[in-house]
């Protein structure tokens, strides 16, 4: 069999693992079908969240703040602000510095991570209840390119595909991609060859985080899963 794609390799991982059920909610009960990282918030095969706008803006504030750090650093720091009712807009921007540095502190880089979440709070106001386009999101200071896909996927249904360090190194591994492949290379990829919708690109991005934590976290890396595709991709 010749000509691996992309969708072979979700294929692949859908089967093994199945619905992984991002993004994480703290008002959701549902636990994590696999266990790499937090039991709490998922909701494997319920596609229906964010159902209201405090879920939309704290998947947005959970974006920001998982930069750099793993997801149960991110969900202290999400408890945090939900003590302080600060998961909403207008009451983010009436904390003090010292009051929201210290709620996000489990997350790391709190400094810095406090003026992003003050900057993307600020320019939300701006969009008065639109989605923001992936321009908008990528004009303030401290949201990137997978930052932005993130927000734009999880907390508004867009079908932007998000890819990170995990996709890289097992595309890398695979021999599909060079390790220097640029972030938009990659997500350019992955489009290509996978269904636009906003469904598959959540657990494509899910699923690729999972099977990476496992096998690609440190070499030497072992890929029993996958490892006959690497030499199946076509030309």
């Amino acid at each position: 069999m010749n000509g691996a794609s992309v969708l072979d390799v979700y294929r692949i991982l859908s089967d093994a693992y199945g619905p992984q059920g991002w993004w994480p909610l703290l008002e959701v009960r549902g636990s994590q079908p696999t266990a790499t990282g937090t039991l709490k918030g998922y909701h494997p095969g319920d596609f229906s969240f964010p159902r209201t706008e405090r879920q939309r803006l704290e998947i947005c504030v959970g974006a920001i703040l998982t930069q750099n750090t793993a997801w149960p650093n991110v969900e202290k720091a999400l408890l945090n602000l939900e003590r302080l009712e600060a998961l909403m807009v207008t009451r983010l921007l009436a904390l003090s510095d010292a009051e929201l540095e210290d709620a996000v502190r489990p997350s790391g880089y709190f400094r810095s991570k406090r003026r992003k979440l003050r900057e993307w709070a600020l320019a939300h106001q701006d969009w008065a209840g639109r989605t923001p386009s992936r321009a908008d999101l990528l004009t303030v200071w401290g949201i990137g390119p997978e930052t932005a896909d993130s927000i734009r996927l999880y907390a508004y249904g867009q079908p932007e595909m998000v890819v990170d360090t995990y996709t890289r190194r097992l595309f890398a591994a695979l021999g599909w991609v060079r390790e220097t492949v640029s972030y938009d290379d990659l997500k350019e990829l992955c489009t290509r060859e996978l269904p636009l919708d906003v469904v598959v690109y959540q657990e494509f991005h899910a699923l690729m985080v999972e099977h990476a934590k496992r096998c690609y976290r440190r070499q030497p890396w072992r890929d029993d899963l996958l490892r006959d595709v690497g030499g199946r991709r076509g030309g």
